[in-house]
């Protein structure tokens, strides 16, 4: 049984969250909070492998209880946030940096057509995250918490040098995608001469929200990429909810709402088939953290291409997915952990000399 503890602080929703979790067989509901401040003192009583968080509570928010909790009884923490209020949105990110592995709309009520699906992905996503290790945060500084002699490892036996003419970073990511989103741009100069273009699986209401917390965070300019634009250097682009994405060889822009054979749109498998046809060697694939299979096989056809595919480490992966998958059938050049990424883009594109891996 996964042992769930219930953070919010409406009865109502309380009461539908304990019986949309009590309603699966394999979940148990130990313990229901109506703010964070009871949420912290629960946690150390009820032991529970995961906790729902509210974001907007009294006494204590959401994000003051996940690093309380974090720093005391480090346990997932999947928000469940109302994704319709800006303030809560940006406040829904810091709590992910502050330790929480993943965000959701909160389930919508019966009768609403989305009901039936938010449920599904609210179940789908405790019962993930209750296998996910998290680390105590000793600071609030969640740099810490990571290895800083991460080794690269290399997949295949295959000399890796750069093509000199790379135009697009093409990246795709999932559960836990944001902080390693924001890692990685942190990383990038402010003048990066290749555009970037990022497929993040997030529940709808949070991407504008996601630009707008990478930009502030990072200082780099990200946004949400609109149809018949033109990529620009220096820039980071997300795929906006309900559209697949594609890119022509000018760096244009193509949005269609086309509903893939997995059902994601956006779609990473898409974003990466259309970079292979139109860019192939011209650019690089980096599969992040992420649960399933999307992009896996997109990637190997990049490399088979000849570009150069990365893929984030198990180690340093919430959910090692989709960076997984893509390892296993080979489809990864070059093996690395959230913290090196960038380091490893830049002299793939800046410098001129081979890289030594």
């Amino acid at each position: 049984m996964i042992k769930v503890l219930i953070t919010e602080d409406s009865p109502v929703v309380r009461g539908y969250l304990k019986y949309i979790l009590d309603s699966d067989p394999e979940i148990e509901v130990v313990g229901v909070a109506k703010d964070g401040e009871e949420a912290v003192e629960m946690v150390a009583l009820t032991k529970p492998d995961v906790v729902t968080m509210d974001i907007h509570m009294p006494k204590m928010d959401g994000y003051q209880a996940t690093r309380a909790i974090m720093e005391t009884y480090p346990v997932p923490i999947v928000i469940c946030s109302a994704s319709w209020n800006p303030e809560e949105v940006d406040k829904t990110f810091r709590t992910m940096e502050a330790g929480a592995v993943a965000a959701l709309e909160k389930p919508r009520g019966m009768g609403h057509p989305d009901s039936e699906a938010s449920v599904t992905e609210l179940l789908k996503t405790v019962k993930l995250m209750a296998g996910v290790k998290v680390v105590r945060r000793w600071s609030h500084d969640r740099k810490k918490s990571v290895p800083k002699k991460d080794k690269e490892r290399k997949v295949t036996q295959e000399k890796i040098s750069a093509s000199k003419d790379i135009k697009l970073i093409a990246m795709g990511s999932s559960t836990g995608g944001p902080l390693v989103l924001q890692t990685i741009i942190s990383g990038m100069p402010k003048e990066y001469p290749i555009p970037i273009v990022i497929v993040q699986h997030i529940a709808p209401g949070f991407l504008a929200g996601l630009a707008e917390w990478l930009s502030r965070t990072t200082g780099y300019s990200v946004n949400i990429a609109e149809d018949g634009e033109r990529l620009k250097p220096g820039c980071a682009y997300l795929a906006p909810d309900g559209y697949q994405l594609g890119i022509d060889k000018s760096l244009k822009v193509h949005l269609n709402d086309e509903q893939p054979k997995q059902n994601l749109c956006p779609s990473v498998s898409y974003f990466f088939k259309s970079v292979a046809k139109t860019l192939g060697k011209q650019s690089i694939g980096v599969l992040l953290t992420g649960m399933g299979k999307d992009g896996a096989d997109e990637l190997k056809l990049l490399k088979e291409l000849g570009a150069i595919t990365i893929a984030q480490d198990k180690e340093t992966s919430v959910v090692h997915g989709m960076p997984g998958e893509a390892i296993k059938i080979g489809g990864a050049s070059i093996v690395l952990p959230s913290t090196q990424i960038a380091e490893k883009l830049v002299n793939l594109t800046i410098k001129t000399e081979n890289v030594e891996s």
